[in-house]
Protein backbone atom coordinates (compact mmCIF):
# COMPACT_ATOMS: atom_id res chain seq x y z
CA UNK A 1 0.00 0.00 0.00
CA UNK A 2 2.86 2.42 0.73
CA UNK A 3 4.35 1.77 -2.71
CA UNK A 4 1.06 2.77 -4.26
CA UNK A 5 0.77 5.81 -2.02
CA UNK A 6 4.20 7.00 -3.15
CA UNK A 7 3.36 6.52 -6.82
CA UNK A 8 -0.04 8.18 -6.42
CA UNK A 9 1.41 11.14 -4.53
CA UNK A 10 3.97 11.78 -7.26
CA UNK A 11 1.31 11.97 -9.98
CA UNK A 12 -0.18 15.34 -10.96
CA UNK A 13 -3.97 15.29 -10.87
CA UNK A 14 -5.31 18.80 -10.30
CA UNK A 15 -9.11 19.09 -10.14
CA UNK A 16 -10.72 18.53 -13.54
CA UNK A 17 -7.60 16.84 -14.96
CA UNK A 18 -7.35 13.62 -12.95
CA UNK A 19 -6.55 11.37 -15.93
CA UNK A 20 -3.05 10.35 -14.85
CA UNK A 21 -4.32 9.22 -11.46
CA UNK A 22 -7.28 7.38 -12.97
CA UNK A 23 -5.09 5.55 -15.50
CA UNK A 24 -2.69 4.49 -12.76
CA UNK A 25 -5.49 3.12 -10.57
CA UNK A 26 -7.07 1.22 -13.47
CA UNK A 27 -3.74 -0.37 -14.37
CA UNK A 28 -3.07 -1.40 -10.76
CA UNK A 29 -6.54 -2.93 -10.37
CA UNK A 30 -6.56 -4.69 -13.75
CA UNK A 31 -5.27 -8.01 -12.36
CA UNK A 32 -7.86 -8.29 -9.57
CA UNK A 33 -10.60 -10.76 -10.48
CA UNK A 34 -14.24 -9.77 -10.40
CA UNK A 35 -13.90 -6.03 -10.88
CA UNK A 36 -16.01 -4.16 -13.41
CA UNK A 37 -14.51 -0.73 -14.06
CA UNK A 38 -16.11 2.17 -15.86
CA UNK A 39 -15.43 5.88 -16.14
CA UNK A 40 -18.45 8.18 -16.17
CA UNK A 41 -18.82 11.42 -18.13
CA UNK A 42 -17.37 13.51 -15.31
CA UNK A 43 -14.31 11.29 -14.96
CA UNK A 44 -15.21 9.35 -11.82
CA UNK A 45 -13.80 5.82 -11.85
CA UNK A 46 -16.53 3.48 -10.62
CA UNK A 47 -15.31 -0.01 -9.71
CA UNK A 48 -18.01 -2.60 -9.04
CA UNK A 49 -17.39 -5.88 -7.24
CA UNK A 50 -20.77 -7.57 -7.49
CA UNK A 51 -22.14 -9.38 -4.47
CA UNK A 52 -25.26 -10.07 -2.47
CA UNK A 53 -26.53 -7.69 0.16
CA UNK A 54 -26.83 -3.93 0.45
CA UNK A 55 -25.11 -1.63 -1.99
CA UNK A 56 -22.06 -0.26 -0.15
CA UNK A 57 -19.91 2.47 -1.68
CA UNK A 58 -16.44 3.33 -0.41
CA UNK A 59 -15.11 6.51 -1.98
CA UNK A 60 -11.89 8.50 -2.21
CA UNK A 61 -11.18 11.51 -4.41
CA UNK A 62 -8.44 11.51 -7.03
CA UNK A 63 -7.98 15.25 -7.45
CA UNK A 64 -5.55 17.52 -5.65
CA UNK A 65 -5.40 21.26 -5.09
CA UNK A 66 -3.46 23.13 -7.73
CA UNK A 67 -3.61 25.99 -10.19
CA UNK A 68 -4.69 26.67 -13.76
CA UNK A 69 -3.04 28.77 -16.46
CA UNK A 70 -5.01 31.93 -17.25
CA UNK A 71 -2.59 33.35 -19.80
CA UNK A 72 0.92 34.60 -20.49
CA UNK A 73 2.20 38.12 -19.84
CA UNK A 74 4.28 40.07 -22.35
CA UNK A 75 7.46 39.22 -20.45
CA UNK A 76 6.74 35.47 -20.60
CA UNK A 77 5.53 35.01 -17.04
CA UNK A 78 2.39 32.91 -16.51
CA UNK A 79 -0.70 34.27 -14.76
CA UNK A 80 -2.70 31.62 -12.93
CA UNK A 81 -5.92 31.03 -11.03
CA UNK A 82 -6.47 28.70 -8.09
CA UNK A 83 -8.84 27.61 -5.37
CA UNK A 84 -8.08 26.47 -1.84
CA UNK A 85 -4.35 27.23 -1.60
CA UNK A 86 -2.83 29.68 0.88
CA UNK A 87 -0.69 32.14 -1.10
CA UNK A 88 1.78 32.32 1.79
CA UNK A 89 3.04 28.78 1.17
CA UNK A 90 3.66 28.82 -2.59
CA UNK A 91 6.35 31.44 -3.29
CA UNK A 92 9.55 29.87 -4.71
CA UNK A 93 7.95 26.42 -5.00
CA UNK A 94 8.71 24.27 -8.05
CA UNK A 95 5.73 23.36 -10.22
CA UNK A 96 4.89 21.30 -13.30
CA UNK A 97 2.65 22.77 -16.00
CA UNK A 98 0.39 21.09 -18.57
CA UNK A 99 0.51 17.72 -20.28
CA UNK A 100 4.21 18.07 -21.06
CA UNK A 101 5.08 18.67 -17.39
CA UNK A 102 6.91 21.93 -18.14
CA UNK A 103 9.02 22.88 -15.14
CA UNK A 104 8.58 26.24 -13.51
CA UNK A 105 8.75 28.13 -10.25
CA UNK A 106 6.24 30.40 -8.53
CA UNK A 107 7.75 33.85 -8.20
CA UNK A 108 7.05 37.19 -6.56
CA UNK A 109 8.65 40.60 -6.20
CA UNK A 110 12.00 40.17 -4.42
CA UNK A 111 11.97 41.23 -0.78
CA UNK A 112 14.63 43.93 -1.27
CA UNK A 113 12.33 45.57 -3.85
CA UNK A 114 9.33 45.59 -1.54
CA UNK A 115 8.31 48.64 0.43
CA UNK A 116 7.91 48.53 4.20
CA UNK A 117 4.15 48.38 3.65
CA UNK A 118 4.55 45.49 1.19
CA UNK A 119 6.43 43.47 3.78
CA UNK A 120 3.58 43.79 6.27
CA UNK A 121 0.97 42.37 3.91
CA UNK A 122 0.49 38.90 2.50
CA UNK A 123 1.01 38.67 -1.23
CA UNK A 124 -2.13 37.44 -2.94
CA UNK A 125 -2.18 34.99 -5.83
CA UNK A 126 -2.86 37.88 -8.24
CA UNK A 127 0.58 39.25 -7.32
CA UNK A 128 2.33 35.93 -7.97
CA UNK A 129 3.23 34.25 -11.24
CA UNK A 130 4.75 31.09 -12.68
CA UNK A 131 8.10 31.45 -14.42
CA UNK A 132 8.89 28.70 -16.96
CA UNK A 133 11.95 30.49 -18.34
CA UNK A 134 10.16 31.92 -21.39
CA UNK A 135 11.62 35.10 -22.89
CA UNK A 136 8.25 36.61 -23.89
CA UNK A 137 4.55 35.83 -24.33
CA UNK A 138 4.93 34.05 -27.67
CA UNK A 139 7.72 31.91 -26.29
CA UNK A 140 5.64 30.96 -23.24
CA UNK A 141 2.65 29.97 -25.36
CA UNK A 142 4.80 27.50 -27.29
CA UNK A 143 4.91 25.40 -24.13
CA UNK A 144 1.75 26.13 -22.16
CA UNK A 145 -1.77 27.31 -22.93
CA UNK A 146 -4.73 28.71 -21.01
CA UNK A 147 -6.49 25.90 -19.17
CA UNK A 148 -3.34 23.88 -18.48
CA UNK A 149 -3.19 22.65 -14.90
CA UNK A 150 -0.29 23.51 -12.61
CA UNK A 151 0.75 21.04 -9.92
CA UNK A 152 3.45 21.07 -7.29
CA UNK A 153 6.65 19.17 -8.14
CA UNK A 154 7.08 17.67 -4.66
CA UNK A 155 8.49 14.14 -4.48
CA UNK A 156 7.23 11.63 -1.90
CA UNK A 157 9.69 10.72 0.86
CA UNK A 158 9.84 8.67 4.04
CA UNK A 159 10.55 10.76 7.13
CA UNK A 160 12.08 8.68 9.88
CA UNK A 161 10.56 5.28 10.60
CA UNK A 162 6.88 6.12 10.82
CA UNK A 163 6.06 9.16 8.72
CA UNK A 164 5.78 10.10 5.07
CA UNK A 165 5.88 13.43 3.26
CA UNK A 166 4.37 14.23 -0.10
CA UNK A 167 1.93 16.37 -1.97
CA UNK A 168 -1.73 15.43 -2.42
CA UNK A 169 -1.92 13.12 0.58
CA UNK A 170 -5.42 14.60 0.62
CA UNK A 171 -6.61 12.34 -0.86
CA UNK A 172 -4.16 9.94 -2.46
CA UNK A 173 -3.97 8.29 0.95
CA UNK A 174 -7.67 7.45 0.60
CA UNK A 175 -7.12 6.17 -2.94
CA UNK A 176 -4.34 3.84 -1.79
CA UNK A 177 -6.52 2.45 1.00
CA UNK A 178 -9.48 1.93 -1.32
CA UNK A 179 -7.33 0.10 -3.86
CA UNK A 180 -6.27 -2.30 -1.11
CA UNK A 181 -9.89 -2.85 -0.02
CA UNK A 182 -10.91 -3.76 -3.57
CA UNK A 183 -8.61 -6.78 -3.43
CA UNK A 184 -10.72 -8.21 -0.59
CA UNK A 185 -14.08 -9.97 -0.63
CA UNK A 186 -17.00 -8.64 1.43
CA UNK A 187 -20.60 -9.79 1.82
CA UNK A 188 -22.21 -6.85 0.08
CA UNK A 189 -22.63 -5.34 -3.36
CA UNK A 190 -19.39 -3.36 -3.24
CA UNK A 191 -18.60 -0.20 -5.17
CA UNK A 192 -15.21 1.45 -4.93
CA UNK A 193 -15.53 4.95 -6.36
CA UNK A 194 -12.61 7.24 -7.12
CA UNK A 195 -14.16 10.67 -7.53
CA UNK A 196 -13.10 13.84 -9.33
CA UNK A 197 -13.31 17.55 -8.50
CA UNK A 198 -13.80 17.10 -4.76
CA UNK A 199 -11.49 20.00 -4.00
CA UNK A 200 -13.57 22.46 -6.03
CA UNK A 201 -17.02 21.74 -4.61
CA UNK A 202 -17.48 17.96 -4.21
CA UNK A 203 -18.67 17.90 -7.81
CA UNK A 204 -17.81 14.39 -8.94
CA UNK A 205 -19.71 12.70 -6.12
CA UNK A 206 -23.00 14.21 -7.23
CA UNK A 207 -22.82 12.22 -10.46
CA UNK A 208 -21.33 9.09 -8.89
CA UNK A 209 -23.88 8.85 -6.08
CA UNK A 210 -26.77 9.42 -8.47
CA UNK A 211 -25.48 6.67 -10.75
CA UNK A 212 -24.70 4.06 -8.09
CA UNK A 213 -27.60 4.88 -5.72
CA UNK A 214 -25.83 3.33 -2.70
CA UNK A 215 -27.42 2.30 0.58
CA UNK A 216 -24.30 3.13 2.61
CA UNK A 217 -21.28 5.30 1.80
CA UNK A 218 -17.93 5.39 3.59
CA UNK A 219 -15.61 8.20 2.54
CA UNK A 220 -11.85 7.77 2.96
CA UNK A 221 -10.12 11.11 3.37
CA UNK A 222 -6.93 12.89 4.33
CA UNK A 223 -7.87 15.59 6.82
CA UNK A 224 -6.31 18.42 8.79
CA UNK A 225 -3.97 17.65 11.67
CA UNK A 226 -3.58 21.00 13.37
CA UNK A 227 -1.61 19.83 16.41
CA UNK A 228 0.64 22.87 16.43
CA UNK A 229 2.33 24.18 19.62
CA UNK A 230 0.20 27.33 19.90
CA UNK A 231 -3.13 25.59 19.20
CA UNK A 232 -5.40 24.50 22.03
CA UNK A 233 -6.61 20.92 22.05
CA UNK A 234 -10.10 21.68 20.76
CA UNK A 235 -8.57 23.35 17.71
CA UNK A 236 -6.43 20.40 16.71
CA UNK A 237 -9.19 18.91 14.52
CA UNK A 238 -7.05 15.76 14.58
CA UNK A 239 -3.65 14.78 15.96
CA UNK A 240 -1.03 12.80 14.10
CA UNK A 241 -0.13 9.39 15.53
CA UNK A 242 -3.45 9.12 17.39
CA UNK A 243 -5.11 6.84 14.87
CA UNK A 244 -7.66 7.45 12.12
CA UNK A 245 -10.33 10.08 12.74
CA UNK A 246 -14.05 9.32 12.69
CA UNK A 247 -16.36 12.19 11.79
CA UNK A 248 -19.63 13.03 13.52
CA UNK A 249 -20.23 16.27 11.59
CA UNK A 250 -18.68 18.61 9.05
CA UNK A 251 -19.78 21.61 7.03
CA UNK A 252 -21.78 19.48 4.58
CA UNK A 253 -22.86 16.46 6.64
CA UNK A 254 -24.30 15.44 9.97
CA UNK A 255 -23.41 11.79 10.46
CA UNK A 256 -26.24 9.72 11.89
CA UNK A 257 -25.60 8.55 15.47
CA UNK A 258 -25.95 4.90 14.45
CA UNK A 259 -23.22 5.27 11.80
CA UNK A 260 -20.87 7.02 14.23
CA UNK A 261 -21.58 4.26 16.76
CA UNK A 262 -21.00 1.49 14.20
CA UNK A 263 -17.62 2.92 13.21
CA UNK A 264 -16.42 3.58 16.76
CA UNK A 265 -17.61 0.16 17.98
CA UNK A 266 -15.77 -1.45 15.07
CA UNK A 267 -12.55 0.34 16.03
CA UNK A 268 -12.88 -0.55 19.71
CA UNK A 269 -13.67 -4.21 19.03
CA UNK A 270 -10.68 -4.54 16.70
CA UNK A 271 -8.31 -2.72 19.06
CA UNK A 272 -7.76 0.08 16.56
CA UNK A 273 -6.69 3.39 18.07
CA UNK A 274 -8.99 6.15 16.82
CA UNK A 275 -9.97 9.75 17.50
CA UNK A 276 -13.01 11.90 16.78
CA UNK A 277 -12.55 14.50 14.10
CA UNK A 278 -13.09 17.50 16.36
CA UNK A 279 -13.52 20.24 13.76
CA UNK A 280 -16.89 20.64 12.09
CA UNK A 281 -15.72 22.96 9.31
CA UNK A 282 -14.63 21.78 5.88
CA UNK A 283 -16.51 19.20 3.87
CA UNK A 284 -16.00 16.05 1.84
CA UNK A 285 -17.85 13.70 -0.49
CA UNK A 286 -20.22 12.58 2.26
CA UNK A 287 -22.32 15.69 1.65
CA UNK A 288 -23.56 15.08 -1.89
CA UNK A 289 -23.72 11.30 -1.33
CA UNK A 290 -25.97 11.69 1.71
CA UNK A 291 -28.45 13.94 -0.09
CA UNK A 292 -28.65 12.24 -3.48
CA UNK A 293 -31.89 10.58 -4.63
CA UNK A 294 -33.70 9.32 -1.50
CA UNK A 295 -30.59 9.77 0.66
CA UNK A 296 -28.27 7.24 2.28
CA UNK A 297 -26.25 6.65 5.42
CA UNK A 298 -22.71 8.03 5.28
CA UNK A 299 -19.59 7.91 7.40
CA UNK A 300 -16.05 9.19 7.04
CA UNK A 301 -12.71 7.69 8.07
CA UNK A 302 -9.86 10.19 7.83
CA UNK A 303 -6.09 10.03 8.02
CA UNK A 304 -4.65 13.04 9.90
CA UNK A 305 -2.28 15.01 7.65
CA UNK A 306 -0.33 18.10 8.60
CA UNK A 307 -0.16 20.98 6.10
CA UNK A 308 -2.84 19.80 3.66
CA UNK A 309 -3.57 21.98 0.62
CA UNK A 310 0.09 22.94 0.40
CA UNK A 311 3.14 21.78 -1.60
CA UNK A 312 3.98 19.14 1.04
CA UNK A 313 2.03 17.40 3.78
CA UNK A 314 3.00 14.79 6.36
CA UNK A 315 1.16 11.70 7.59
CA UNK A 316 1.86 8.88 10.04
CA UNK A 317 2.13 5.36 8.61
CA UNK A 318 0.36 3.84 11.61
CA UNK A 319 -2.57 6.22 11.09
CA UNK A 320 -2.76 5.16 7.45
CA UNK A 321 -2.71 1.46 8.30
CA UNK A 322 -5.24 2.08 11.07
CA UNK A 323 -7.63 3.71 8.61
CA UNK A 324 -7.33 0.71 6.31
CA UNK A 325 -7.87 -1.72 9.21
CA UNK A 326 -10.97 0.19 10.35
CA UNK A 327 -12.57 0.27 6.90
CA UNK A 328 -11.75 -3.41 6.37
CA UNK A 329 -13.23 -4.43 9.73
CA UNK A 330 -16.38 -2.37 9.13
CA UNK A 331 -16.95 -4.17 5.83
CA UNK A 332 -15.81 -7.62 6.97
CA UNK A 333 -18.06 -7.57 10.04
CA UNK A 334 -21.02 -6.30 8.00
CA UNK A 335 -21.49 -3.33 10.31
CA UNK A 336 -23.26 -1.57 7.45
CA UNK A 337 -26.30 -3.73 8.27
CA UNK A 338 -26.60 -1.95 11.62
CA UNK A 339 -27.31 1.41 10.00
CA UNK A 340 -29.97 0.28 7.52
Amino acid sequence: MLRRLEELSNLIGVSGDEGRVRRYIKAELANIDGLDMKTDAMGNLIVHKAGKGPKVMVAAHMDEVGMIVIGALDNGLIAYGQRGIDSRVVVSKRVLVGDEMIEGVIGAKAIHLQTAADRKTVLGHSELFVDIGAKDKDDALKYVKPGDRIGFATKFKRLGEKRVMGKALDDRVGCAILMQLLANDYECDFYGVFTVQEEVGLRGMYAAAYSVAPDVVIVLEGTTANDMPEVKNVGFVTKMSHGPAISFMDNATIVSPDMFKALTETANAAGIKWQPRQGTTGANDQGPAQRMRAGCKTGCISVPCRYIHSPASIADIDDIMGAYALADAFLKNKKFNEVL
